[in-house]
């Protein structure tokens, strides 16, 4: 099993490109979204919550591919976004129609749940400008061979929005795979994105086609069970139950052969107890070994949406800082704990904060 192998952030432009949908997020705060009647409005998708985590908690230079409709909505997402501080060189602007029948930019409804109510989404994404994105509308090659980006990071949420979406998810793997940038990926299976489109038999068919060029694999049980199709030995992946890491290691054991050109797996650990209390911890399989991190039993939950994506960024940057294996998987570990601690998708911690909780920090005020 080979190691990743990192281009030197001298000869790449960008430490990490991502590719997918960014839409707006309406959260009705404490309320629901049945009975609001004022929304705080936010930015945020799977994707680009990574690409975001880099940049804004750990100072990388990163970048966004995706499509936004040229229209009042989309300048909003595009501020939003600019606050974010991610490069939005390689977004395409699509002209808008008057009423968005053509195209348009997409919403998200999040409520954050409380107690035994749990957290709830509802999407408003069909027909949006990213899920037509095809194969040749973005010079893949220009950004992965002639600008250079260390690492590339997209996902099942963005391979589930079209008939076309797949095949762009693999053009920018090959182009970035020809670059020599390590590629990651985020299986995040919703059954709601593939219900009307072939449903999980649908989701099985485009993943396995997509895993050959991924080097990082990251998804927890549901995910692997849903959209690859391993199981986990004497698990049910809907129980709310935290997955066993011990049953973790025995599925990833037949995940790596069949797909040896993982040189990485890793999954959050979450049990959730209520909606604002979850157990949670990670483990991550690298080069033959695993590593788990530090759990957090009873890790009070202000807002969940997003950990699993910080997670991911926090193990990202792990690698492209040169640390260990086992304080990769604790940076995504730690920062994700962070990320569900404030609202909106995105994080708003910092780095020092981050290092902070992986040395056990408490909570005291910090004066």
């Amino acid at each position: 099993m080979a190691e990743l192998k990192l281009r030197s952030a001298k000869e790449c432009l960008w430490d990490c490109v991502s590719l997918g949908e960014v839409m707006i997020r309406l959260d009705p705060g404490d309320g629901r979204v049945r009975t609001a009647r004022t929304f705080q409005v936010w930015e945020g998708g799977g994707e680009y919550n990574v690409s975001r985590g880099l940049r804004r908690c750990f100072g990388l230079r990163t970048s966004h591919v995706t499509a936004i409709v040229d229209n009042e909505v989309g300048r909003l997402l595009e501020d939003l976004m600019l606050q974010g501080g991610v490069d939005l060189s390689h977004v395409k602007w699509v002209p808008f129609d008057g009423i968005g029948r053509a195209s348009r930019n997409g919403l998200n409804f999040v409520e954050r749940g409380f107690g035994v109510r749990a957290a709830k989404s509802v999407s408003d994404r069909g027909h949006t400008a990213v899920s037509q994105l095809k194969a040749g509308d973005i010079d893949f090659k220009a950004i992965f061979a002639d600008q250079g980006a260390r690492w590339f990071h997209c996902g099942g949420i963005f391979a589930a929005l079209s008939a076309s979406t797949p095949q762009v998810t693999i053009e920018a793997m090959a182009a970035a795979k020809a670059a020599g940038t390590v590629i990651s990926y985020d299986l995040n299976y919703r059954a709601s994105l593939w219900q009307d489109i072939g449903g999980q038999a649908r989701a099985r068919e485009v993943n396995r086609q997509i895993a050959p060029y991924v080097d990082v694999m990251i998804g927890n049980e549901e995910d692997f069970s849903a959209a690859l199709g391993f199981e986990v030995p004497g698990t049910d992946v809907h129980a709310a139950k935290a997955l066993d890491p011990s049953k973790f290691r025995a599925m990833i054991a037949e995940v790596v052969k069949t797909y040896p050109n993982f040189k990485a797996v890793a999954t959050t650990l979450r049990n959730a107890k209520t909606a604002t209390v979850n157990d949670w911890g990670a483990v991550l399989w690298y080069d033959g070994t695993f590593f788990e991190a530090v759990q957090r039993p009873d890790l009070e939950i202000f807002d969940r949406v997003g950990g699993g994506d910080s997670f991911a960024s926090g193990l990202i940057y792990g690698f492209l800082a040169g640390k260990t294996p086992e304080q990769a998987v604790n940076y995504g570990a730690a920062h994700g704990a962070l990320a569900m601690t404030t609202p909106g998708d995105t994080t708003m911690a910092t780095r020092s904060e981050v290092e902070q909780v992986m040395k056990g920090g408490g909570a005291r005020v910090a004066r």
